[in-house]
């Protein structure tokens, strides 16, 4: 069964249910109460038949007194259990009461009965006769009027009850529709996608701002979702299998050449184990770098803590002139914490000083201070530098100024894009500024330490050459 139709169905039995209760409930409180009023008004009726013909026979024979206060649709009679026992008397057409056994009691009694399909109402009253013996003056009242109104009252519940039930289909109907409509652009939709290859989004009306609103915002956005992670992955898929293309040629190239010359000659054999192995460690470096591109940010693991920038940069520098041998300064005039994941900036860090290190043979300079509130670390070299025009796209991904240089000294065009992404995961921000021919500086701003900042430092400059 459908959606719409199992709203459609729940949604009218559950309010044809709800009305037949409710209806059912109206009509049993109504009964009762009308019930109860008639015998209340029978009692009463009784009471004052009784203390009528007590006084009159006194003056009238007892049948007399009797027929008097016969009721219109009903009976009454006097027993007394001995020698005070009159017959009753009916009105026409109720004879049939006559067979009604005589129960003789000394206690007042209102009731219900049923006599040949009908309902009555039976009042006993006990009274002192004229002889000074305790009688019965019993009174018997038809309670077919009563019955007939109730009768009406059912045939007007139950027409108000099949009548309602026809909007209530309609209402429910109309439900179904309102709820399926969204439900069912989704489906078209996602059944558009599947056939053409391209991702859709819905038009919604904001006006609504219902749930469904919510619902079809969030399947855009997914859609989004879906169309960024295919877009990342199509391009992916070939940039790598560009990218990965040429060193996998010169490994395939320099291996054949060795087998097939590089016994004979020792020279030939040391290019091509040099080779090899550069295009190795490059290709290495570009999987890591694309491996955690693919990667979603939220798989990243970010802890966001206070960290010494400072000293962070000093141990950037260290490593960097036992690795390569180049020389590295850290200025800073103070103590400089910020708030941000230690390892990533780290490894934002590094990117910025591979980068001068490539393309710069002078000295490299780190830099921490703050300004207008945050707190900055920059690197600065003074190598080839980058062209204006060519500035704002060198971190687009597999991006190189310079084909060649960097097909030699084994960049794959990863470094700055990754440094972007990265940037962005440990809420910090970072600014490449490049002059052509005198050099390039890059700033990582990072938000201040969430403590106290602490003691002021001296400055510190240290030199390359100092820890050789």
């Amino acid at each position: 069964m459908k959606l719409r139709s199992k709203i459609n169905l729940y949604s009218s039995v559950l309010f044809a249910v709800l009305l037949i209760l409710m209806n059912l409930s109206i009509y049993f409180a109504f009964s009762k109460m009308m019930m109860d009023s008639e015998l209340r008004r029978v009692e009463a009726e009784g009471s004052h038949i009784s203390s009528g013909i007590l006084n009159a026979v006194a003056v009238v024979p007892a049948a007399d007194a009797l027929r008097s206060y016969v009721p219109v649709d009903g009976m009454i009679r006097i027993s007394g259990g001995g020698p005070v026992d009159y017959p009753g008397i009916t009105s026409p057409g109720q004879e049939h009461l006559m067979a009604l056994p005589t129960d003789y009691t000394a206690e007042r009694r209102v009731e219900t009965i049923r006599h040949e399909g009908q309902t009555y109402a039976s009042v006993s009253i006990p009274a002192i006769w004229t002889t000074g013996e305790v009688v019965q003056i019993q009174l018997v009242h038809s309670l077919a009027g009563m019955l007939t109104t109730l009768q009406t009252l059912r045939i007007v519940l139950l027409a108000i009850t099949s009548l309602a039930l026809i909007p209530v289909l309609l209402s429910s109907r109309i439900l179904g529709r309102l709820i399926m409509q969204p439900i069912g652009a989704m489906t078209s939709t996602m059944r558009e996608i599947r056939q053409s290859g391209h991702y859709r989004r819905l038009k919604l009306q904001e006006q609504s701002r219902d749930e469904l609103y919510e619902m079809g915002v969030t399947f855009n956005e997914m859609m989004e979702l879906l169309e960024a992670n295919y877009d990342k992955q199509q391009k992916f898929v070939s940039n790598a299998s560009h990218e990965l293309k040429t060193p996998l040629t010169i490994i395939e190239s320099y291996a054949s050449l060795l087998k097939r010359r590089g016994m004979e000659n020792p020279e030939l054999f040391g290019e091509s184990v040099e080779a090899i192995h550069s295009e190795a460690v490059r290709m290495k470096q570009m999987t890591e770098q694309l491996l955690l591109l693919a990667q979603r940010k939220e798989q990243w693991d970010v802890t966001l803590t206070d960290v010494d920038l400072v000293q962070l940069a000093l141990d950037a520098a260290k490593a960097y002139r036992k690795a390569y041998d180049r020389q590295v300064d850290v200025e800073a005039e103070q103590v400089e914490m910020g708030y941000t994941d230690e390892a990533k900036l780290k490894q934002l860090l590094y990117i910025f000083l591979d980068n001068a290190r490539k393309f710069s043979d002078e000295p490299i300079r780190i830099i921490i201070g703050a300004a207008g509130g945050e707190r900055f670390v920059r690197v600065i070299d003074r190598g080839i530098g980058i062209p204006k025009d060519q500035l704002p796209r060198v971190f687009d991904r597999f991006y190189r100024v310079d084909e060649a240089r960097n097909r030699q000294d084994g960049g794959a065009g990863l470094g700055l894009s990754l440094a972007v992404e990265l940037a962005e995961a440990i809420d910090v921000r970072v600014e490449l500024e490049s002059i052509e021919g005198a050099g390039t500086t890059a700033t990582i701003w990072c938000k201040p330490q969430a403590a106290p900042e602490a003691a002021l430092l001296t400055t510190k400059t240290e030199r390359g050459a100092d820890s050789r």
